[in-house]
C-alpha cells in the first residue's frame, strides 16, 4: 500500500504539505501514514482516495479496516544508515539527557507525550545558507499523575488510552 500511495504522490507532484492542506491534516502526519506510521481514519482515506485517484475500497480494505494497526518504529536498523535519520539519532545520543533534563527542571518528574503530538519542519532562509527548523510539541505528563504501578510490576497510564510497559523495559 505503501507503495502506491507513494507512486499516486509522484505522479500527481504533489508535496506532503500539499497533501495535507487538501485533506486538513499536518504534513507530517500525512507522511507517517505514507510510511506505515499512523492510522488515517474512514474520512482521511475518502479525502486521499479523491485526492490520489487510488480507489477507495482499495485504501479501505489496506489502511482502514479494524485490524490494521500501524507498525511504529520498526522501519529501520539501529543505529540509522540514512544519513538524516542517523543526524537525529545523533541529536538524541549528545542531546537525549540535557534535554531531559530541561525538560524536567521546567515540568516536573514526567514525560512529553508521544500520542498527544505535532511536529512541524520549517525551511529558514539565511543570507549565507539554509536551515531546517523542527518543532516537536507533546503533552507533558506528570509522572506522579498519570501513571500507576499496579501489582503484576506493570507501568499503566491513567487516562483515555492505556499505554503498558514492562517494568523491566522502561527506565525511569
Amino acid at each position: 500500500m505503501c507503495q502506491t500511495l507513494f507512486e499516486a504522490k509522484a505522479a500527481k507532484h504533489l508535496t506532503f504539505a500539499d497533501i495535507g492542506k487538501k485533506i486538513n491534516k499536518d504534513e507530517v502526519w500525512v507522511a507517517a501514514v505514507f510510511y506505515g506510521q499512523a492510522k488515517p481514519d474512514e474520512s482521511d482515506l475518502k479525502k486521499l482516495s479523491v485526492l490520489l485517484d487510488i480507489r477507495e475500497n482499495y485504501l479501505t480494505t489496506d489502511l482502514g479496516t479494524k485490524t490494521y494497526f500501524p507498525d511504529r518504529g520498526g522501519l529501520f536498523q539501529m543505529p540509522p544508515t540514512d544519513p538524516v535519520i542517523y543526524r537525529f539519532y545523533e541529536i538524541l545520543q549528545v542531546y537525549g539527557y540535557p534535554l531531559k533534563a530541561v525538560i524536567h527542571e521546567k515540568f516536573g518528574d514526567g514525560i512529553m507525550s508521544a500520542i498527544d503530538f505535532t511536529a512541524k519542519v520549517d525551511k529558514i532562509e539565511n543570507e549565507d545558507h539554509e536551515k531546517v527548523k523542527i518543532t516537536l510539541e507533546g503533552q507533558n505528563y506528570s509522572t506522579g499523575q498519570h501513571y500507576i504501578h499496579n501489582d503484576s510490576g506493570h507501568l499503566s497510564f491513567a487516562g483515555t488510552r492505556t499505554l503498558i510497559y514492562q517494568s523491566n523495559a522502561v527506565n525511569l
